[in-house]
């Protein structure tokens, strides 16, 4: 078949949820289909990535947005029009352009939107689109405006409600829509009940997969967190992490080694390594080094409130042999049952409880990760989920 598959980012290198999701996407697809790839870039050193999509993409097309979200112009213009802000800030003339170009020039069978905010760069076709929402932004945006002082809060939300406005709006536009969990879809279908989206899950990457379980020391844990610190609901949970779980757990287990890691770690986060927490800035293409956390560490904690993500770190923790203790939000939409796959903690003392729990208890700990390994080789990899995504695409292509 042939797809056009529109992005708001390059997915390379697999630095965000996004990237990690659209490249090993790519990675599957490209076997048994041919690709056309148009994907918005903030900085000409996005360009350098190109090479490494040739692989996957018959073409590429990288299409300038604004670079810095909090420009006069952009603020003005979301102001002063119907779209929201995120739409405004992510939206390319030059994209406009190159996806009105090659849909004059090419038939596709299908156009894949990643993200409903890609949706305006696509005027008057009559290609079936489906359009896959990796989280339901209105609800993202809305956390972010509850974080912030009461007397801020009012400017905002006019926007908010541009934003769910603009989401409902391109779900109607779309030949159909998917979204990556159960609760995603069933957001979807209360908004709009004529929708009947199909679920496209998150999945690790391959290299994310340990092919044997290792023993790992629980006298001396290392505890990890990965998260990318643009993300508010990430610095969140290093909030609470640092100031009301690693204090307890230190005094508990004095050997215990905790560990913040991700981009812009140093930059974006309220606090500094030291006696309780080791803080590490990642660069944005350092995948080794993620890759030897996760497979090096003995404990992935995840204390997240906040609505959205893509819940790839439980994941790429599942798949290296890592269990998780995670808040209820934090793995919504995932197929795991507590004390099964996982170990479900809401409050910091239940995170503190949880962690003790599970380091006192090897036979717990063997469970936990095994259940949750076997579990992520059978329903999480790419590979089972692009070939879902192809019979997708068949069935639009059918209909």
């Amino acid at each position: 078949m042939k797809i056009l598959m529109l992005t708001p980012y390059v997915p390379y290198p697999p630095a965000s949820g996004g990237q990690i999701r659209t490249l090993n996407l790519l990675k599957y697809l490209s076997k048994n289909n041919e690709i056309t790839l148009i994907s918005l870039y903030k900085n000409d050193k996005d360009k350098q990535y190109i090479p490494a999509l040739k692989n996957y993409c018959k073409h590429i097309i990288l299409c300038k947005r604004p670079e810095k979200p909090w420009q006069v112009r952009t603020i003005w213009k979301a102001l002063t029009s119907s779209d929201p802000f995120l739409i405004v800030r992510n939206y390319s003339n030059e994209a406009k352009k190159a996806v009105d170009t090659v849909l004059k020039n090419e038939i596709f069978d299908v156009i894949h939107a990643e993200t409903f905010y890609i949706m305006p760069h696509i005027k008057n076709t009559t290609t079936p689109i489906f359009l896959v929402e990796q989280t339901i932004e209105y609800k993202v945006y809305q956390h972010f405006v509850n974080s912030l002082p009461f007397f801020l809060r009012p400017l905002f939300m006019m926007d908010i409600m541009k934003l769910k406005r603009a989401e409902r709006y391109y779900w109607k536009k779309a030949f159909l829509v998917g979204g990556v969990s159960e609760a995603d879809r069933k957001e979807i279908q209360s908004l709009e009940p004529t929708i009947n989206p199909v679920i496209i899950p998150n999945c690790a990457g391959d290299e994310m997969f340990v092919n044997t379980l290792t023993p790992k020391n629980l006298k001396k844990p290392t505890i990890l967190f990965i998260g990318n610190f643009d993300w508010l609901q990430n610095t969140e949970a290093v909030t609470i992490l640092a100031e009301k779980i690693a204090p307890i757990i230190h005094k508990r287990i004095p050997e215990a080694r905790i560990l913040v890691a991700g981009q812009n770690a140093h930059k974006k986060l309220p606090l500094k390594s030291g006696d309780n927490i080791e803080v590490i800035s990642l660069a944005q293409d350092d995948s080794d080094t993620v890759l030897r956390l996760y497979k090096t560490s003995t404990l992935f904690i995840a204390p997240i409130f906040g609505p959205g993500g893509t819940r790839l770190k439980i994941l790429a923790a599942m798949a290296s042999g890592l269990p998780a203790i995670s808040s209820q939000t934090g793995v919504e939409g995932l197929n795991l049952e507590n004390n099964k796959h996982v170990l479900i903690a809401n409050t910091p003392d239940e995170f503190v409880e949880q962690t003790l729990r599970i380091l006192g208890d090897e036979n717990l700990y063997e469970s936990i990760r095994k259940r949750s390994y076997d579990l992520a080789v059978k329903e999480y990899s790419w590979k089972y989920i692009a070939n879902k995504l192809e019979i997708v695409y068949k069935q639009i292509k059918k209909s």
